[in-house]
């Protein structure tokens, strides 16, 4: 049987931690010394949901200026993304409102967004939790803190937002079966109608 995959995005500002956060998730490491991802780059992990394997295209782009138009370039076909911000950093949080508008100003479908607080195994908080719920809360989005270094709060940001993804599907697959039904009704209606009238010259 065929694995599903769907693209998720990790976007945030530079030194946020999104290759430290794919790292610990796809290999269950951590590195002081990840290198700083220019352009982008990805990584595939099979996860399972609820009983049903799926796979996850991960997608960690880069956060510098200068590469900001070919980051965006990834967002298209993404169904899930993951906008990152360091707690201990203010403008990496003001930043990543601004990614959540561009992601979905950009996305063609309605990607599935996490706003996830990163680093929060260090002092020095600037952000407080209660601050990026209520950004969450206001966007619609789902909201976790993490620690890449620990591993805390890493496994349930993908997992979390692989069901909403995969339930978001489901909907979207009976959506389209219930409208082939009634087209397919509606169709048989006027069929017989068209019997029934007869006629022939």
């Amino acid at each position: 049987m065929t694995l599903q995959v769907f693209k998720l995005i990790l976007v945030g500002e530079s030194s946020v931690g999104k290759s430290s956060i794919l790292l610990k998730f796809s290999e269950n490491k951590f590195s002081h010394n990840v290198e700083t991802t220019v352009g982008a780059a990805f990584t595939n992990k099979t996860v399972e949901i609820d009983n049903r394997e799926i796979r996850l295209q991960i997608w960690d782009t880069a956060g510098q200026e200068r590469y900001h138009a070919l980051t965006l370039m990834y967002f298209r076909g993404a169904q899930g993304a993951i906008v990152v911000y360091d707690i201990t950093d203010q403008n990496s949080f003001d930043r990543a409102k601004e990614w959540i508008g561009e992601i979905r100003e950009r996305s063609p479908q309605k990607t599935k967004i996490v706003l996830l607080g990163n680093k929060i195994d260090k002092e020095g908080r600037a952000i407080p939790k209660e601050t990026g719920r209520k950004l969450a809360n206001e966007k619609n989005l789902l909201f976790f803190e993490s620690s890449a270094k620990t591993g805390e709060g890493i496994n349930i940001v993908f997992n979390e937002l692989a069901k909403v993804i995969i339930q978001d599907f489901n909907d979207n697959a009976s959506d389209s079966e219930s409208e082939t039904e009634s087209e397919s009704f509606e169709l048989t209606k006027k069929t017989k109608k068209n019997v029934q009238g007869g006629g022939c010259c």
